[in-house]
């Protein structure tokens, strides 16, 4: 039996596997930990290759992580996270560097550097030290669904092949997820349209390069210059995908595209690494099915256009995480995790949309030209920008909560903001870093906390005062991922609706013990 697990395990060999040991399989590992729960992450690499292609965590996702007490860790050489706003920050839609993001946030830092590797050894050291395990080497070739637990043959690098049982599996391994295509669930959407290069090499001479995002009428050139080590250099060929998606990629090949790209021979050496992808746009038919779920990559794939991608997947992985542990700790009500899928699904089908959207506008054909001009004098219209900005940073993601009332919080994630308790100063992202749900009550309501008190073993009952009247409420019933299912508007069916709330996302509360 694993480290960190109970005799809920009883019977198999972990509660929860993991497989995919990337950015989102770790938060989702430490999701679970935090909450007691026993998971193992199963990682085909025998080790951290270092690599990170993706590098931008938008404004909502810095907004979660800070809910779990993760952003100064996710940020290389940062000790304090910007909390404020500090001028425009502009970012571009379709190569079109034309917004302004910071329009659209309210909380904290508009973008957060955050490289790929570094947030995954972040997540993964954490979720080691509250008593997950983390298995290298270890490749997912079999799976098979039982009534009560999940069996998984896992193939080391020396060809050993062992069998591994969980509760529960959930895919977190990539685009190419073997546990979405051992459990037969269909990847469907659009295939690929753009042969794109990315890799990290040696240019002989940076000076001269096309350095930035470059388009000519063959195509885009995306070079970040480093004159002292590894600089990234990315191609776009609209002509058509890549006759063999997998085969190998060379520095020659690469240094070829970007000539024939660029029109001139653009010296470069050394590569670190080179890979091919594409701007295929798929999504999973189902992210559950029985005892199999898939978050990030594995979920959904789409064209890495605004650094969209691991934003979503470190989402998932917050919005999965609390669900699938109250479905194992047994509180979670019918349906519970199945909201995994109504909420999440959609959101990243809105982002494959805009993705797709930000292809077509990037079409390099001059007769694209007119397209392009015309998008960006819309982009300077505030609610043209707004509404771009809004799906680029994530802020515009609410869920349907089920209120039966109109509920400015409820569906919402409610902004972090200053507050006063008996126990001293803290802010309403700390009182979320122990991952459960969160009863606050700002005008001393004895009543509603009364109410609330038999679910005390899975509901946080916090009084509390603001430093401000921003919520315009006197309570508020937060999931622990920090989206608001109820709050208070002075009514006499406040002690009902939230009830009813309770009841609905947390389950029946606990019956009390005989004496």
């Amino acid at each position: 039996m694993d480290a960190g697990q109970d005799t809920a395990t009883a019977g198999v060999d972990t509660e929860v596997a993991v497989v995919g040991g990337g950015p989102v399989g770790t938060l989702l590992a430490r999701e679970l930990a935090l909450l007691g729960i026993g998971v193992t992450v199963l990682e085909q690499l025998a080790e951290p290759n270092g690599i990170s292609k993706a590098s931008t965590l938008h404004a909502r996702t810095a907004q979660a992580l800070d809910r779990r007490g993760l952003l100064e860790a996710v940020q290389p050489g940062r000790h304090v996270a910007s909390r404020a706003v500090r001028g425009p920050v502009g970012f571009h839609f379709g190569a079109l560097f034309d917004l302004d993001l910071s329009q659209v946030v309210e909380e904290g830092p508009v973008i957060v550097g955050s490289p790929q590797a570094w947030a995954q050894e972040v997540f993964a050291r954490d979720a080691a030290r509250l008593g997950a395990r983390v298995v290298p080497g270890a490749e997912l070739v079999g799976l098979e669904e039982h009534a009560d637990h999940v069996s998984l043959r896992v193939r080391s690098p020396k060809g050993a092949e062992r069998t591994l049982t969980a509760r529960w599996v959930v895919g977190a391994d990539g685009a190419r997820s073997a546990v979405r295509k051992l459990s037969g669930i269909r990847f469907l959407g659009a295939g690929p349209t753009v042969a794109a290069l990315m890799g990290e090499v040696r240019l002989l001479d940076p000076a001269a390069a096309p350095g930035g995002w470059q388009r000519t009428p063959r195509g885009w050139t995306l070079l970040w210059t480093n004159p002292y080590g590894l600089s990234r250099v990315c191609t776009y060929d609209f002509r058509g995908p890549h006759q063999d998606r997998h085969s190998p990629v060379t520095v020659e090949e690469l240094r070829g595209e970007v000539e024939r790209i660029a029109g001139r021979p653009v010296p470069m050496d050394s590569p670190a690494w080179i890979s091919r992808f594409s701007d295929a746009s798929l999504q999973a038919e189902l992210y559950r099915k029985g005892r199999v779920l898939l978050a990030g990559d594995a979920a959904h794939v789409h064209f890495p256009a605004g650094g969209q991608g691991v934003n979503l997947g470190l989402q998932d992985a917050l919005n999965l995480g609390w669900k699938l542990a109250a479905e194992i700790r047994g509180w979670a009500p019918a349906g519970l995790l199945d909201t995994y899928q109504s909420e999440r699904h959609p959101v990243a089908a809105a982002v494959l949309h805009n993705v797709r959207a930000q292809v077509a506008l990037m079409d390099p054909d001059p007769r694209t030209d007119a397209l392009r001009e015309l998008f960006s004098e819309l982009m300077h219209f505030d609610e043209v920008n707004a509404h771009l900005s809004a799906m680029i940073t994530g802020t515009a993601v609410t869920y349907g909560v089920g209120a039966r009332r109109a509920d400015p919080l409820a569906g919402r994630l409610v902004a972090s903001l200053p507050l006063k308790t008996p126990d001293g100063p803290t802010t309403l992202a700390e009182l979320l870093h122990g991952g459960r749900p969160l009863l606050l009550d700002l005008a001393g309501h004895l009543g509603l906390r009364t109410l609330a008190a038999p679910w005390a073993d899975r509901v946080d009952v916090v009084t509390a005062t603001a430093a401000s009247d921003a919520w315009g409420t006197g309570a508020m019933l937060l999931r622990p991922d920090g989206y608001a299912v109820w709050s208070a508007l002075g009514e006499d069916k406040d002690a009902e609706e939230l009830r009813l709330a309770l009841t609905r996302w947390f389950g029946r509360p606990a019956q009390p013990r005989a004496e």
